[in-house]
């Protein structure tokens, strides 16, 4: 039997920008991705710990180093800049390994910086 289990986090940015006038999305600086283990078009859970908020969007490689963390289209509207959020993404796995399964957790520290 395969479960659907977290699979990375980063816990408690908060967002840079918000532009409503683009597709869709969510970009996240690339050092954030890479440490949480996530990539560029990944689906993702975004949940708004200012106002309750939770929205599935994909990710958008923002330039490393730069904090960015911007919400980009409909999504943009769910939250504003100074906002916290917590970024989630979920994988499938076998039950048995699910058990022992260890997530990428990170805490960015202020400018969503590791």
């Amino acid at each position: 039997m395969d479960i659907e289990i977290l699979k990375s986090k980063v816990h408690r940015a908060v967002i840079t920008e918000a532009n409503l006038h683009y597709v869709g999305s969510l970009t996240l600086d690339e050092d954030l991705m890479e440490a949480a283990n996530m990539i560029e078009h990944e689906k993702i859970q975004v949940v708004n710990v200012n106002n309750g908020s939770r929205i599935e969007t994909y990710l958008i490689k923002g330039r490393r180093g730069s904090g960015v963390c911007c919400l980009n289209g409909p999504a943009a509207r769910l939250g504003a800049v100074g906002d916290v959020i917590i970024i989630i993404s979920y994988a499938h796995m076998d039950f048995d390994k699910a058990k022992t399964f260890k997530p990428w957790v990170i805490f960015p520290r202020e400018g969503n910086k590791l």
